[in-house]
């Protein structure tokens, strides 16, 4: 019996061995968690500001008015305010935004720069942690870089058609003015002949209308030194057009599209074609 006994013993202390050696070896073959890595450009939400650019880390990105064509206006101390940012060749970039819209930029020294739909993008010092948007407004020349802006900001010297270059108040002469522009940078031009709400150009005849296209959108984000009940929309020939302080909005065709091109000022004199701003005065009644 006491052979029995033991026999039975030892029957049950392999299988419990056996059991232990095999949940030991589970434990050595558990897959640990994959490490996620963030994406190189991100879409955070910034409160009111609404969905913003951000880097891996989550900080916010900028786009500066003086940047031109998607040239970089900010050398020298201006890069200890606002650094540059650089995404990798091989960037990754979160689910709602276009590889496409983004490029590399060669600065004149040397560094590399990436853009957003031609807009150079920055960093903000004073931003000490993800999610900070200080750099919103900076002398009225520096927002959060945005998908959507329905309509931004320029500053820059304005140059006719005729080849001269104009002041704000569209005398001659040199000298920064900051004006409206869509997405990528392209001027915006009131009529002088409009009225509030009213177009007084375009005839739906498409050789004459090619020389000053209606811009057509409806408002979505906007720089915060503008008013978005400055802005409103009429229908031109079954087309939506941008209104700004009731001036309906125009590109001009023989700036081709091209961001920083004002050619339209000078024709066929100034102020006929005047490009808008905050002070623009309301349109006609």
């Amino acid at each position: 019996m006491k052979v029995f006994s033991i026999s039975r013993m030892l029957v049950a202390m392999g299988f419990l061995m056996s059991v232990s050696i095999a949940c030991s070896d589970d434990d050595d073959n558990t897959t640990p968690d994959p490490v996620v890595v963030p994406n190189d450009v991100q879409l955070k939400d910034a409160g009111t500001l609404g969905k913003v650019l951000t880097d891996k880390d989550g900080k916010t990105l900028y786009f500066f008015t003086k940047d031109v064509g998607g040239v970089s206006a900010c050398t020298g101390g201006c890069l200890t305010t606002w650094p540059i940012f650089s995404a990798p060749a091989t960037a990754k970039i979160d689910a709602g935004l276009n590889a496409a819209d983004f490029k590399t930029i060669t600065r004149a020294d040397g560094a590399t720069q990436t853009t957003y739909k031609g807009w150079p993008l920055y960093y903000y010092k004073d931003d000490a942690v993800a999610g900070d948007t200080k750099g919103e407004g900076v002398g009225t020349r520096w927002y959060v870089a945005k998908t959507k802006y329905t309509v931004m900001l320029e500053n820059s010297q304005l140059v006719g058609l005729d080849g001269k270059s104009y002041k704000a108040d569209l005398t001659e002469g040199t000298g920064e003015t900051q004006f409206l522009v869509d997405s990528l940078g392209r001027t915006l031009y009131a009529f002088a002949r409009d009225s509030s709400g009213i177009n007084n150009f375009t005839t739906n005849d498409a050789t004459h209308d090619a020389s000053w296209p209606i811009y057509s959108a409806e408002i979505s984000d906007l720089p915060s030194a503008l008013n978005k009940a400055d802005f409103g929309s009429i229908t031109v020939f079954g087309k939506k057009q941008l209104t700004y302080k009731g001036w309906p909005l125009y590109y001009f065709g023989p700036d081709a599209m091209t961001p920083g091109m004002t050619k339209g000022v000078s024709v066929p004199k100034p102020g006929v074609w005047p490009i808008v701003n905050k002070d623009s005065p309301l349109a006609p009644k």
